[in-house]
């Protein structure tokens, strides 16, 4: 993983000094909240509910063992014992003290790690494939190139004030495990099919929010040596023409969506031509490449056999270790290893939520089996990805009373929520306790392999923190005349097969919505054919059958 540099190291520091001195002031009464908060902001603290939170930046989602018993210790001594992983690779802190957060971002420095960018209208931390650099189905590895995005973007001087804030996401492989299709801007990696050189397909204008939309493709193939010119040219179209006057138009989707398609690729291509990256600031060597691809080598694998006959017994012997297996490991492209998925998301837990003692036991167990590293998913859940099939057993042995060996990766358990109402400022209704109760009636862990692969995504708000427009099943909280109503959406997907869900009709309340997702799953198993997905029903079938089922006994 990338480790910091002289000037990484004296940027983080600086930044740090100057907050505290910008908190010392705030605390004496010299600034007003007012005046604070622009300051704030840019350094991740945002003002919530009850409290301050912190938001910390993971890039591109990759912690080592030693970050992850700092943001243990952090949690333990200046909140209240637990962090919440964001759909954004991120870590929030719920709970700080305004006083504590010059002390907490020290601690974060101590280990290469700080909040900067984690909010404001600027580009925003960079996200990938948590399985990059390990994915058997892997074009090329990503994150060397989340990396030059990281430096390119931090504290640039062009782009700290765009219209509205900004965020890109990066894919090596064909299957899209990192959403690119919703972000500002998706790259996806792949190779010219004549010449075999690897580069971007660029992909602009995708987001969520109260205006969803699917991003559109303005370069099929972009050269690697291209990226950074040709990501100028984007930003330059985007801080030229985005709206500053409506905070609801201005992200570069609805510039995209307003100029069209065809004009905002004409003026990109116009702008990239006046600068393509020939001259010494944006020019991309080899050997500057080389130099941030070398941070990102393979660990020292083993030369290991394709099966491992201990393992295989003990996935013959137990159950439970089996179900496990299928549910949270995935295939590695080294012989002998595998990619494991953590769960952090029990029966009825907070869907993102890991105590100190679970990150501590986790940066243990990345020493032991995983070359000292973990990786954060935009699904709220963490990886270890490089661990031998011979060590699995061992490993799910201490997840497992630890309460983060919960078999259901990807299936309906596997629930993305934001926090809701229960912390952010912005919700109008609450997630949490609707996660916890669809998580509670679903815990039957054959009928969650029965139903399938199923995604269900709750947001608290029309933001779409957890990403409900592009949930198989989507629910939004919206507040009606003071009541909590949720609004189900079915058929969306934020894969390669990229679309947004279709709402199905009137919202439930609290008490319902549980109810309602039940039928919705009655509805599928009654009626798919030859082991359909839910997706795939959803797509053939319509809405009808769902509607139907849902509301045929209302009046009228």
């Amino acid at each position: 993983m990338y480790r910091y540099d002289e000037f990484d190291e004296a940027f983080v520091r600086e930044r740090t000094r100057q907050f505290r001195n910008q908190v010392a002031r705030r605390l004496r009464g010299e600034l007003s909240e007012e005046e604070f908060r622009p300051l704030r902001l840019m350094n991740g603290l945002y003002l919530q509910l009850h409290a301050y939170m912190l938001r910390v930046a993971i890039p591109y989602g990759v912690l080592s063992a030693r970050q992850m018993r700092q943001l243990a210790m952090i949690a333990e001594r200046w909140d209240k014992g637990y962090g919440h992983f964001t759909t954004r690779q991120n870590i929030q802190f719920n709970w700080p003290a305004l006083k504590d957060v010059p002390d907490i971002l020290d601690a974060l420095a101590d280990v290469e790690m700080h909040a900067i960018q984690t909010s404001g209208n600027c580009i925003r931390n960079v996200t990938t494939d948590q399985w990059a650099g390990v994915a058997a189905d892997e074009v090329a590895d990503p994150r060397p190139w989340c990396e030059l995005l990281r430096q390119w973007s931090s504290l640039h001087p062009e782009f700290s004030f765009l219209p509205r804030k900004f965020k890109i996401a990066v894919t090596g492989s064909p299957h899209d495990r990192a959403a690119v299709k919703v972000h500002d801007i998706g790259l996806r990696m792949h190779r010219d099919p004549a010449t075999g050189e690897a580069g971007f397909e660029v992909i602009v204008g995708g987001g969520q929010g109260r205006t969803p939309m699917i991003g559109k493709t303005i370069r099929g193939f972009l050269p690697l040596h291209q990226l950074l010119p040709y990501l100028s040219a984007i930003m330059r179209v985007y801080n030229r023409h985005g709206r500053r006057d409506n905070k609801y138009k201005a992200r570069i989707k609805i510039l995209v969506h307003e100029l069209g398609q065809g004009e905002f690729t004409r003026e990109v291509e116009a702008e990239f031509a006046r600068d393509p990256g020939t001259d010494e600031v944006y020019a991309l060597t080899e050997a500057e490449i080389s130099r941030i691809a070398r941070h990102f080598a393979p660990p020292p694998y083993e030369r290991l056999a394709e099966r491992h006959p201990r393992h295989d017994a003990r996935v013959f012997a137990s159950q439970d270790f089996a179900r496990w297996v299928r549910s949270n490991t995935a295939r590695h492209k080294v012989q002998g290893y595998a990619i494991v998925n953590v769960s952090l998301k029990p029966t009825g837990g907070i869907p993102g939520d890991a105590d100190a003692a679970q990150m501590r036991l986790l940066a243990d167990l990345a020493e032991r089996y995983s070359h000292g590293e973990i990786r954060v998913t935009h699904h709220q859940n963490l990886v270890l990805p490089d661990v031998r099939l011979g060590d699995l057993f061992a490993l799910w042995e201490e997840l497992e009373p630890a309460g983060l060996g919960t078999p259901n990766v990807g299936l309906l358990g596997d629930i993305i929520a934001c926090p809701g109402m229960d912390y952010c400022s912005l919700a109008t209704a609450r997630s949490i306790p609707i996660a916890q109760a669809i998580s509670r009636r679903f815990q039957d862990l054959d009928r969650q392999r029965e139903i399938g692969p199923l995604e269900i995504k709750i947001s608290g708000c029309i933001n779409a923190c957890g990403h409900h427009h592009v949930g198989h099943i989507g629910i939004l909280g919206v507040d009606k005349q003071g009541r909590e109503l949720y609004q189900v959406t079915l058929g969306g997907s934020a894969a390669e097969d990229a679309s947004l869900g279709s709402i199905v009709g009137p919202g439930f309340s609290a008490d319902a919505v549980v109810d309602a997702i039940e039928t919705i799953v009655a509805t599928y198993l009654d009626q798919r054919q030859d082991g359909e997905t839910f997706l795939a029903f959803t797509h053939r079938a319509g809405l009808k059958p769902f509607k139907e089922a849902l509301y045929a006994a209302a009046p009228g």
